[in-house]
């Protein structure tokens, strides 16, 4: 799950952006609402996590851009800030925000939020998804085979999330880089390569029928049947 950042003070900004990436979010962070609305036009995300107070102007009127439409218009969004007043969370609120957490906050407080909204009917990540016995619950970051809970690195999860939502079809290389890593995250040449059979190795220990089928040099997909063998 890829979240934005938008949070002009770089000390807390790293403490929220390493406590979500440690909970199993891809984070990108940018201090300013310009830097931000430009990340929104070019790449997806499935929540933002707002502070009213930027250097460059009011996050309010970020938000209110965002919901006049774009690839981002729907995504649930949190507003970080100092402004405590009622006045200010009904603005926030009917301006688009799903939640309003002031300042100072639980870091444990702000993860829950997150996980709530996303779980909000309409939310993407509200949905149950299900390819042959895999049972993938995004909120809560939970994959269940024939009703046993696997253990998953984060970034495993992310991978089975993009071709569970893809299944039958393929989900292309590329993409997934796009998907699994924040922009300021480093990828090595065999990163998603590694990530695959990690992935390949926990599968095969459990009674699943799923496998990973590897389509070179496009992609991957899931299909029924067979074994999750390193060449598959």
């Amino acid at each position: 799950m890829r979240v934005l950042l938008v949070e002009d003070n770089r000390d807390l900004a790293a403490m929220v952006a390493d406590h979500l990436r440690r909970a199993g979010f891809v984070v990108d962070h940018t201090p300013g609402g310009v830097e931000a609305q430009h990340m929104l036009a070019i790449s997806t995300y499935q929540a933002m996590v707002l502070d009213l107070g930027l250097a460059d102007g009011d996050g309010l009127n970020l938000l209110t851009a965002l919901r006049r439409g774009g690839q981002n218009a729907g995504i649930p969004v949190i507003i970080l800030t100092a402004r405590d007043g009622v006045e200010s969370k009904v603005t926030g609120l009917n301006a688009g925000a799903d939640d309003y957490v002031v300042k100072p906050f639980s870091l444990t407080e702000l993860e829950a939020r997150l996980r709530a909204v996303l779980r909000r009917p309409g939310a993407r990540q509200s949905i149950l998804l299900q390819f042959g016995d895999l049972l993938f619950e995004p909120a809560a970051m939970s994959v269940r085979v024939s009703g046993v809970t696997l253990d998953l690195a984060r970034k495993e999860y992310a991978l089975l999330e993009e071709m569970i939502r893809a299944a039958p079809g393929v989900v292309i290389k590329d993409s997934i880089e796009d998907r699994l890593y924040s922009l300021d995250e480093p990828v090595t040449p065999n990163a998603v390569e590694a990530i695959v059979s990690r992935l390949r190795k926990k599968l095969a220990g459990t009674p699943t029928s799923v496998r990973i089928e590897t389509l070179r040099g496009l992609g991957y997909r899931l299909t029924l049947g067979g074994t999750n063998a390193p060449d598959q």
